[in-house]
C-alpha cells in the first residue's frame, strides 16, 4: 500500500504583531508563530489557508 505524502506550506513570521488587533495576534498563535522570523511547516489545508490570509501582511509563504 503506498503512502500518499502530505502537501506541506511553509510559512515564516516577518512583522511583529504589535499594534495589530487581538484576533490578528491569536491567528498567528494558531499558525505557531510567536516570535520574529520564525519558520513552521503546516500540512496544506483550507482552513490554515484562511488563516495564512489573514494574517498574510505578517508573513511570508513558501511551497505555495
Amino acid at each position: 500500500m503506498a503512502k500518499t505524502e502530505k502537501k506541506t506550506v511553509v510559512v515564516t513570521q516577518v512583522k511583529s504583531p504589535i499594534g495589530r488587533p487581538k484576533d490578528q495576534r491569536a491567528t498567528l498563535v494558531g499558525l505557531g508563530l510567536n516570535k520574529m522570523h520564525k519558520t513552521v511547516e503546516l500540512e496544506d489545508t483550507p482552513s490554515v489557508r484562511g488563516m495564512i490570509r489573514k494574517v498574510s501582511h505578517l508573513v511570508k509563504v513558501e511551497g505555495e
